[in-house]
């Protein structure tokens, strides 16, 4: 693997787009609704946006039960990347929680990259037709 070099750097996944408390994972998982892609399972809610705040905020799940540690962080660096480079429309308000599968660590990466494009669109045709 190739240094990323210092363009790549300030291209990161900020932490103000990240889910991180628990409550707001359960929420998605309770409250919001389901969108089933080969490589993972993707859980989204919309949100009101609050004032100086990110409108979009992404977590990821990678249970034990898919790996050791080395697999399971591999699994969330490879999500980050696809959701970095495949981006959401801006003004789309929504937590969403994504859940890979265990076939994440051996996919293609521009597969990968593919199906959280779908995703994104599925989840942004959920919210133009004003479901959840």
């Amino acid at each position: 693997m190739t240094n990323p070099g210092p363009q790549s750097a300030n291209k990161r996944f900020p932490k103000s787009h990240r889910l991180l408390r628990h409550a707001d994972f359960e929420r998605v998982y309770k409250q919001g609704r389901r969108h089933f892609a080969s490589h993972m399972t993707v859980f989204y809610l919309r949100r009101e946006a609050e004032p100086g705040s990110s409108n979009l905020r992404i977590g990821f799940t990678v249970g034990k039960v898919l790996g050791d540690a080395v697999q399971r962080n591999r699994m969330k660096r490879r999500l980050r990347e696809a959701v970095r480079l495949t981006g959401f429309t801006p003004g789309v308000s929504a937590d969403v929680v994504i859940n890979p599968k265990r076939s994440l660590l051996t996919a293609d990466f521009r597969v990968l990259q593919g199906e959280m494009a779908k995703a994104f669109q599925a989840v942004e045709r959920s919210f133009e037709k004003g479901r959840r």
